[in-house]
């Protein structure tokens, strides 16, 4: 009987280090420079979103509503050239009645703006809430890490936190390339990410500690080749699985559920990348070996009958 086929994927550890840190500095400097399309849970003000029969263009939108005074307002895309989101800061008078006049100052002859959305949000809440979506995020990282060194070890611990810091940058950095809406269903699928992640590097980590107890003569990197070989078909199970319900969600959960599934499918992707090659590369880094699993036996305990 043949031995089972060995996947070595530490053999490109180095390479996809590179392609890491080069997503995570591309991201970074989005975030830096661009910023996020922040939606109007963290911005404040009134949202408008309007669906026409034709495509429309932005600019005349713009023009439209500039020619009747309502300054500072933002005109997006949403999703495609037949429905747009209006921003604008604040608004006095009634919600309903805004939305219906911005659809009528949007529109065009043989092509009415339909009012589809109106949203409003005061600008103090926006802040607050900004500030602790931050907190959150923030406070998640910390506490996966307190987690991964009680179970693990500390440099374990490390390299579970750099690969969702990973993750969150990714996620994160992809809404900025993009310009895509990022709201609070956007933070919850982030949220989310983190928890899905951290369970799929906790069973390889498992998996990593198992066969260091139980493989004593293999040397440390082909112990994690062996680790991550044995928990892929679960791991594309998992991954299957959940993409096959957030596809669900995205096809059919409307619109306030369609950026949390793209979210969610971005994110699926950079957790199962970084539970491989980010997480254990750093532990091989910080000089994984058999020392930090197996148990030390005291010479008094070794003495005894």
């Amino acid at each position: 009987m043949s031995e089972p086929r060995i996947i070595r994927f530490m053999r490109f550890r180095r390479g996809m280090a590179i392609f890491s840190a080069a997503v995570v500095l591309v991201g970074f400097v989005s975030l830096v420079t661009k910023g996020l399309n922040l939606g109007l849970d963290f911005t404040g003000g009134t949202a408008v979103e309007l669906h026409f029969e034709q495509a429309v263009q932005q600019q005349e939108i713009s023009r439209a509503l500039a020619a009747a005074n309502v300054d500072d307002a933002v005109v997006q895309y949403l999703g495609d050239a037949n429905s747009v989101i209006v921003r604008m800061p604040p608004q006095p008078g009634d919600a309903t009645s805004l939305g219906q006049k911005i659809a009528n100052l949007a529109s065009t002859p043989g092509n009415p703006a339909v009012v589809r959305q109106v949203d409003s949000v005061g600008s103090q809440v926006g802040d607050e809430l900004y500030a602790n979506s931050l907190m959150a995020v923030g406070l998640s990282l910390v506490m996966m890490m307190l987690y991964v060194a009680v179970r693990f070890r500390f440099k374990f611990a490390v390299g579970a936190v750099i690969s969702l810091f990973h993750d969150v940058l990714f996620t994160v950095g992809m809404f900025s390339l993009l310009g895509l809406p990022f709201d609070l269903t956007v933070l919850a699928a982030v949220l989310a990410l983190i928890g899905y992640s951290l369970n799929d590097t906790i069973v390889v980590f498992d998996r990593i500690r198992e066969n260091f107890r139980k493989l004593r003569k293999a040397d440390a990197i082909e112990i994690v080749d062996i680790s991550l070989t044995e928990t892929l078909r679960r791991t594309i199970m998992t991954v299957a699985t959940v993409a096959l319900v957030v596809f669900a969600l995205l096809l059919v959960g409307g619109p306030a559920l369609h950026w949390f599934s793209v979210a969610m499918l971005i994110g699926l992707f950079a957790g199962t990348y970084s539970s491989i090659y980010i997480a254990t590369s750093y532990a091989l880094a910080m000089g994984l070996s058999k020392e930090d699993f197996i148990v030390e036996v005291s010479k008094e305990e070794d003495d005894r009958p």
